[in-house]
């Protein structure tokens, strides 16, 4: 059984383990008659070592991926279009032709602003931006020339294909290429990882693993079999568990995120205590009590057996 005790300094928290498995077997020993321990000591030490090791336990089960990963087996991956346009999503279409004029008129103006940066001395950079179209509640936008047009549960391939098929039979342009792109594709990280935030998506596609990778891996102290996925789609809210350790997350649900997608990776034993410790306390008895305890403990034995 391990126990953990925490100091700090120097705005830093530090920890040290002791193993008060250690300090029982040695207080054991020194209620036994010494002379016993002197003649099998070459059997008890031993003994005592390997209950010292044992009482760590294997960490790298807590912290290890794929633990049941068969490097030599081969599995089919199941084919993935991406998200899905939703409610509240907004969308960046363009239109292009042989005809820029005419390819104009279904496409939303371009707006100008201006970025202030410290390295540009006050003055600022000029960018320009195509405005995006918001999805209503009803799932539809408002296009130019074809009005509304209902876009929810399409991705952004098959709404280009429709926006095209709607220009084609109207015979209001021929040869045209459309473009939709999501403009704010976004996930957020929160808890034990290195970088925790709110990320943009590029593209239509992310996986859990690509968006633990942006926020810099779990920390030490995550639990790698609690990583949770909160999602909100079609007015129900689902929380997906998903456990790093086991390759069952390539079938889980959640493996690929959606818009506005929550991951949270709990926080274990370790750090969850740390909470509840100020700096005083930190600093206080309860460091120094162990660490007296368990030198004495060691120097009685010592003395004692070198009297022996």
């Amino acid at each position: 059984m391990c126990s953990i005790v925490c100091y700090y300094e120097n705005g830093n928290y530090k920890i040290l383990k002791f193993y008060f498995i250690g300090v029982a077997c040695i207080t054991l020993c020194l209620k036994w008659k010494f002379f016993e321990i002197m003649r099998f000591r070459f059997i008890y030490l031993p003994v005592l070592l390997i209950a010292f090791l044992s009482s760590c336990g294997d960490s790298t089960k807590k912290i290890t991926y794929f633990q049941d990963i068969d490097p030599q087996k081969t599995e089919t991956i199941s084919a993935n279009k991406g998200i899905t346009i939703q409610p509240k999503d907004i969308l960046s279409i363009f239109v292009s032709s042989k005809d820029p004029e005419l390819a104009a008129l279904f496409n939303l103006p371009v707006v100008s602003y201006q970025n202030n940066s410290e390295f540009t001395a006050g003055q600022g950079s000029v960018s320009q931006q195509s405005l995006g179209y918001a999805v209503d509640e009803d799932g539809n936008i408002n296009f130019p020339v074809l009005g509304k047009v209902h876009v929810a549960g399409l991705s952004r391939w098959q709404l280009q294909e429709k926006i095209k098929g709607e220009l084609r039979s109207r015979d209001l342009l021929k040869d045209m290429i459309v473009t939709v792109q999501f403009v704010n594709f976004k996930i957020s990280i929160l808890g034990e990882v290195k970088n925790p935030g709110s990320y943009t998506i590029e593209g239509d596609k992310v996986n859990i693993l690509e968006a633990i990778s942006m926020a810099g891996d779990l920390t030490i102290y995550g639990v790698r079999d609690q990583v949770y996925v909160v999602r909100e789609e079609a007015g129900e809210r689902i929380v997906y568990n998903l456990d790093l350790r086991s390759t069952d997350i390539f079938s889980s649900p959640a493996y690929y995120l959606k818009q506005n997608d929550v991951i949270y990776v709990r926080p274990n034993v370790t750090k969850a205590g740390q909470s509840n410790l100020n700096e005083n306390s930190l600093k206080s008895v309860g460091l120094w009590i162990s660490i007296a305890s368990m030198l004495t403990s060691v120097a009685t034995l010592i003395v004692s057996i070198t009297r022996d």
